[in-house]
């Protein structure tokens, strides 16, 4: 388990709930930030929530605040060039992280993309979650798209505001762009709360296998419970193996995974694991009353993760996450109470014989599904076996 000495103390932390809660918090830092703000996103869409963002954004740097907007260049893909020219004309410091996007080459490095959904102001205030700037709102008939995000204020906003930092100048630099700009902000480390917290990161350099290595040690080292509510579910062979151990030994384990209603592929190949997890004790849930985004972990009601990093290849292989880890009853019972309230509202349970009943063609498609994501990280030589078997 992470060593006591990798944690800081004195945290407040605040959990928020979907957009609803999210955006108006973020709005509300902008436009009180006084000297910088670092906002990095996976998605930027420009509707009704991401213009007002951006607009927040606009009137920050007319007021004299630097302005730092990293935007992954895939996800983010589809940003207008006009919004773009009005930001950095208004002196916000624009960048695209990898924006090689041309449909018409193929580099493994293009797999790499930043997937974190970070902010920082004025080195004091700092939020972190799998939230994107773009509506929750899915359409007629559905629930806001489930999802959470962590407002933090402590000692560990400065590890949040260093790791902004440090993805701006490399971005920066491999790109040859002359937008570095340095924070001399005197970073808040008084003691606000009685949370302790880390950010744990997940790079192609040192930090490879961070998040990865974290739930195999948590599970491993869980008394009792472990409840994750994770949307996108294809784990490696070790967290699938601590997974069924825990069960195995008495430990209530629940995973709340979404339907297929998004990214079928990979939501479908996770499927071809049910029937082992099944068999070892393990709860399975899916959401179905919307899309679910969540990325998120309760261990023994006191330890939990909220952040960017689904349990899949593109996440622990591939992409650039953050997730805070939390040691704190009161905000890891919160945040399970709510997990419990959408178990019981809007999911349903799946049981062995919902798997022993599957038709024929529900079946081919599972392992059709499985079998092609065996294939394309065999390709891409990502896992590939190792990862999957």
């Amino acid at each position: 388990m992470t060593r006591r000495a990798d944690w800081t103390a004195g945290n407040q932390l605040q959990l928020l709930r979907n957009g609803a809660e999210f955006f108006p918090a973020l709005l509300s830092a902008i436009e009180c930030a006084k000297y910088e703000i670092r906002l990095e996103s996976y998605i930027f869409e420009v509707d009704e929530v991401g213009l007002s963002v951006a607009n927040a954004l606009l009137r920050a740097a007319q007021r004299g605040v630097t302005v730092g907007l990293l935007l992954d260049g895939f996800g983010a893909k589809n940003f207008p060039e006009n919004l773009r020219t009005q930001l950095q004309s208004a002196g916000v410091h624009f960048l695209f992280f990898r924006p090689e996007i041309s449909p018409f080459t193929f580099k493994k490095t293009r797999l790499r993309r930043l997937h974190r959904k970070l902010s920082c102001f004025d080195g004091r205030l700092a939020f972190i979650g799998g939230i994107n700037i773009l509506s929750d709102d899915d359409g007629e008939g559905l629930a806001p798209r489930y999802d959470y995000a962590v407002q933090v204020v402590g000692p560990v906003v400065a590890d949040i505001q260093q790791a902004l930092a440090r993805q701006w100048r490399y971005t920066s630099w491999i790109q040859l762009k002359k937008q570095l700009f340095r924070s001399h902000l005197h970073v808040q480390s008084s003691v606000v709360g009685d949370a302790l917290a880390r950010l744990l990161v997940r790079d192609n350099a040192r930090n490879r296998r961070t998040i990865e290595k974290w739930y195999i040690e948590a599970i491993q080292a869980a008394k009792s419970e472990v409840v994750i509510a994770n949307a996108y579910f294809l784990p490696a062979r070790r967290i699938r193996q601590a997974l069924m151990q825990a069960a195995r030994r008495g430990v209530n384990v629940i995973l709340l995974l979404q339907d297929e209603r998004d990214h079928a592929l990979l939501q479908y190949a996770s499927w071809a694991y049910y029937q082992q997890l099944l068999g070892a004790g393990v709860e399975i849930f899916q959401y179905k009353s919307g899309f679910m985004h969540a990325k998120v972990a309760v261990i023994d009601g006191r330890l939990a993760t909220v952040g960017s990093s689904n349990i899949d290849p593109f996440s622990l292989l591939l992409a650039r996450e953050a997730n805070l880890l939390v040691q704190d009853e009161p905000f890891a019972r919160e945040l399970r109470q709510d997990i419990q309230l959408h178990l019981q509202q809007d999911a349903i349970q799946v049981l062995p014989e919902h798997i022993k009943n599957a038709g024929f063609a529900l079946r081919w498609l599972v392992w059709a599904c499985y079998g092609l994501v065996r294939l394309l990280l065999g390709i891409t030589g990502y896992g590939g076996r190792k990862y999957l078997e």
